[in-house]
């Protein structure tokens, strides 16, 4: 890489500032996109807006995710070019794998004042990532899964060449043996990205052989499928989202170090159970008695299948949506002894209609319960009709009112550019 590339401003090519927000960076691009597409411009043009092209999109791919941007700020290009140590990464980050995500090339050869250069292979395989469902109980108190894994592995055979033994190897003429190609890939209308993809035609090897010449066990393909007995260790308190990483058990490919399987972890829905961070939260479910008279007994069964027996004292009244709080009672945390607070919702269960059937039962209850407020006086009393089964959450539909939470106007987020628009000729 040269001086020239040291100096490119990606924000100057962009025409934003230093200080624009993603909504801002999207927006240039865009703009700038479709004004030197090679599909829009002359014959004669061609050449030199293909060159613009490449390098607004490859601006924009560092511009546009947050890493990128940090590191490109901090170091500027030199974070992408493996010549002088790419950044702060240090040798332990492959920029090579970076350049082959952001681009689909190897060094900054597509940018202004640089030569092209080759695309080269990525020298570490895909992570394998993947959704792994768990239950609350299997969260609170930890499980291991043992499972067998079926996964590409490089061909013991011919050790990934493809080819049986001493057969000369013929570089691949579709990617001139770098086992690797570029392609546009559409991304929008009238507009592509560069990519790096693996060639098809040597199987990513560089070299092609007739079939007469390939390995008779993985049929020139260089890989073979294997099962392998793997194990899922499950922290107690392991939370939605967290990611447990197998190394290295990624398909294998020639040349690579293998990448990562990756589970990440979602937490089904429980029947009881709320979870929030390290803290749970469940309905009491109470009788009208036991609400205004107290109660002791189990209120709820635990994840490990314990019962939490609460005390309530006769004479404090449990009203509608209280909140008792139990410390300790919680999701553990993942490290120590330490739990959560479970939260316990009181939702009092009232009779049914027409339990009390004399009207000395009426009496007797009313003379029990305290008595009611005084009247409301009024100049003017009517007498009205009511149903009981009323929703409020109609309160103020279809009225146009926008205070009404499901109102019809809703604004759309398309990160602000509404408005007409163009299209593209």
């Amino acid at each position: 890489m040269d001086g020239k590339e040291e100096d490119v401003d990606l924000y100057a090519l962009l025409g934003v500032d230093k200080s624009a927000s993603p909504n801002d960076i999207k927006k240039a691009y865009r703009k700038l996109a479709l004004l030197h597409h090679p599909d829009k411009v002359s014959e004669d043009k061609r050449v030199e807006s293909e060159a613009k092209f490449k390098a607004i999109t490859q601006a924009y791919e560092i511009l546009r995710d947050d890493e990128k941007r940090e590191l490109y700020d901090t170091h500027g290009m030199a974070a992408f070019d493996p010549s002088r140590g790419g950044g702060p990464g240090g040798p332990g980050m492959d920029m090579n794998d970076i350049l082959s995500q952001m681009f689909g090339m190897g060094g900054m050869g597509g940018m202004p004042g640089g030569g092209r250069g080759m695309p080269r292979r990525p020298r570490r395989s895909p992570d394998e990532e993947q959704a792994y469902k768990v239950t609350l109980e299997e969260l609170y108190k930890g499980k291991t899964v043992k499972f067998a894994a079926e996964k590409q592995v490089v061909c013991s055979q011919c050790k990934g060449s493809g080819a049986k033994e001493k057969v000369a190897p013929n570089p691949c003429e579709k990617c001139r043996g770098q086992g690797v190609r570029e392609i546009l890939r559409p991304f929008g209308p009238g507009l592509a990205r560069q990519e790096i993809i693996r060639c098809d035609h040597c199987e990513g090897s560089g070299n092609y052989y007739k079939e007469k010449d390939r390995c008779k066990k993985c049929k020139g393909k260089r890989t073979v499928k294997e099962k392998k007995a793997l194990e899922l260790y499950i922290d107690r308190g392991s939370m939605q989202g967290d990611r447990i990483v197998l190394q290295g058990e990624a398909d294998q490919l020639p040349d690579q170090t293998p990448g990562d399987l990756i589970f990440h972890l979602v937490e089904e829905p429980h029947d009881v159970f709320t979870r929030i961070g390290h803290d749970l939260s469940a309905d009491l479910n109470v009788t009208l008695a036991e609400a205004l008279t107290g109660f002791s007994r189990v209120v709820v069964k635990h994840l490990d299948g314990r019962g939490i027996h609460i005390n309530y004292p006769r004479g404090k009244v449990l009203r509608p949506g209280q909140v008792l709080k139990v410390e300790g009672e919680g999701m553990p945390h993942k490290r120590g002894e330490a739990k959560g607070d479970l939260y316990l919702v009181v939702k009092i269960e009232f009779p049914k209609d027409g339990w009390l059937e004399s009207d000395d039962d009426h009496e007797a209850l009313k003379k029990l319960l305290p008595p009611p407020g005084p009247p409301i006086a009024a100049d003017d009393i009517d007498d009205v009709e009511f149903t009981d089964d009323a929703d409020i959450e109609e309160m103020g539909a279809h009225q146009g009112d926008p205070r009404y939470s499901g109102g019809e106007w809703e604004e759309d987020e398309d990160d602000g550019e509404g408005g007409p628009q163009c299209a593209t000729q």
